[in-house]
């Protein structure tokens, strides 16, 4: 348990997601990953009220600011695949977050390669004791900002 406040200690530190995601507490937020249903109400309990999960998020509509993936899988098809069915339910401006555990951490390479493809260039990342969280925007609008 963690001391200071009382709720068990997360493989990764909710504060560094959510300042790689530079997220407001009034975005719309989805999480994906098997933590996703204790990490949002971790998230609710922070006053992240627009939080929802994969099982709970609807249809794919470009819905949402922020994506959140805790991934502990060692597959790098697995991790590509739930990638390219996330990404539709983020606006054009959204912003996708990943933790990776390191134990099961698939080559970077790979995984900025398949973000590339995807349409986004990673902006940031942070190492800890657990794994690697990155945050990746879409290319289109990275570059648009840029030119601005």
């Amino acid at each position: 348990m963690d001391k200071s406040n009382g709720s068990t200690t997360s493989s990764f530190k909710m504060e560094r997601i959510i300042e790689l995601a530079r997220c407001s507490k009034l975005d719309r937020i989805v999480l994906a990953g098997s933590r996703s249903p204790h990490r949002m109400f971790e998230m609710h309990r922070r006053g992240y009220i627009r939080v929802s999960t994969t099982a709970s998020c609807g249809l794919p509509r470009g819905q949402y600011a922020v994506a959140l993936v805790e991934w502990q899988l060692p597959s790098i098809k697995a991790l590509a695949a739930t990638l390219d069915w996330l990404v539709h339910f983020l606006a054009p401006a959204g912003v996708l977050v990943i933790a990776l555990d390191t134990r099961e951490c698939p080559d970077r390479g790979k995984l900025r390669s398949m973000l590339a493809r995807l349409g986004f260039r990673v902006e940031a990342g942070t190492r800890c004791e657990q794994g690697i969280a990155i945050s990746a925007r879409r290319l289109d609008v990275a570059q648009a900002a840029a030119a601005a």
